[in-house]
């Protein structure tokens, strides 16, 4: 694919807990579809806003929560309908290290968002770019 109707940024949050390392996951309902999706946060990037800053953001918009890029996890790029078109999209991925605090103010995106083990992460979230980020997030993390 050459050029991107769209580009985004997103983040695999994480943070080790009792049982090990857990990352946020959001429940969404599509806008296209109806369908409840279980994702990661992620957004477009603003004009003039780098990937890194633009996770960072949607992170705090989507799910609440403060963190820090960690580094780059790698990106996906693949098509979706969108009314009776195709809108080619790539999303950069990046590992983020959770931020302990207060909850942020949610945008209101997603209906529910919550820390999961990093190990059940990849089978719930609903689609497979997501999960290959989660992939990509254990072998940086080295597990």
């Amino acid at each position: 694919m050459g050029e991107f109707a769209e580009i985004s940024a997103g983040g695999v949050v994480y943070r080790r807990g009792a049982a090990g390392i857990e990352v946020a996951i959001a429940e969404q309902r599509d806008r296209i579809t109806r369908q409840l999706t279980t994702r990661l946060p992620k957004g477009k990037i603003d004009p003039g806003e780098s990937a890194e800053d633009a996770a960072v953001r949607e992170v705090a918009e989507e799910v609440g929560l403060r963190a820090r890029v960690v580094g780059a996890l790698g990106s996906a790029e693949y098509e979706y309908a969108d009314d009776s078109k195709r809108i080619s999209k790539q999303v950069h991925y990046f590992l983020m290290e959770w931020i302990p605090g207060a909850p942020l103010e949610l945008d209101g995106e997603m209906n529910r968002t919550y820390w999961c083990a990093i190990d059940e992460a990849a089978e719930k979230l609903t689609f497979e770019p997501e999960q290959r980020a989660i992939g990509w997030a254990k072998e940086r993390l080295g597990r």
